[in-house]
């Protein structure tokens, strides 16, 4: 069975990226937004917390399903790695009304978030359908 590697991602000139790199620099952002959240008073740490702990979750996730040792192992590690990414989709669309940050900083990872969601969505469906992956 091949793993994810093979899954391309990303758009424009430059080659795609397979979803273990994509998810990884998805993270990194999450985490430079996050350090941006903590530096802004009133922004609530448990909002902060609760982007930090799922969008990292994504590409650890990812990162295990590549060590699966099954078929049925790589769908649940992936299937979680969906749940988080749908979860992060969600947490960093509820910063755009609250106009915390400007729309520049937040539109390429609510669109990011939301493509790796439905890339993972896509690799979960191959893989039961036995397609490579």
């Amino acid at each position: 069975m091949k793993k994810a590697d093979s899954i391309a991602g990303g758009s424009g000139k430059n080659p795609p990226k397979n979803i273990v790199e994509r998810t990884f620099e998805f993270a990194t952002g999450i985490v430079q937004l996050c350090g941006k959240m903590d530096e802004r008073p009133g922004v609530g740490r448990v909002m902060m917390s609760q982007i930090l702990r799922a969008g990292t979750s994504v590409p650890a996730n990812v990162e295990e399903a590549q060590a699966a040792q099954s078929k049925a192992d790589f769908v649940s590690k992936m299937s979680i790695a969906l749940k988080e990414s749908r979860e992060t989709h969600l947490r960093l669309r509820l910063l755009r009304p609250a106009d915390l940050f400007p729309e520049s900083q937040l539109a390429p990872l609510i669109q990011e978030a939301d493509e790796i969601k439905r890339v993972i969505g896509a690799i979960i469906v191959s893989t039961k359908r036995g397609g490579d992956v």
